[in-house]
């Protein structure tokens, strides 16, 4: 399994849904989509906690 950290590689902003999406081997456009969704609906604070992720997720 791979480690929780930030893609280098797949990445839009700071890499953080490309990581998960790699962790989860999930499509990574699927992981943006859920986060816009959530985002759009206000359902807890995804904004929030994807800056926490990009600060708390190591890059490699």
């Amino acid at each position: 399994m791979a480690k929780l950290r930030k893609s280098t590689t797949d990445k839009v902003i700071f890499g953080v849904c490309g990581g998960l999406a790699e962790y989860f081997s999930f499509d990574p456009t699927i992981v943006r989509l859920i986060f816009v969704a959530t985002a759009i609906l206000a359902i807890g604070s995804p904004v929030l906690i994807y800056l926490v992720l990009a600060i708390a997720m190591p890059k490699y």
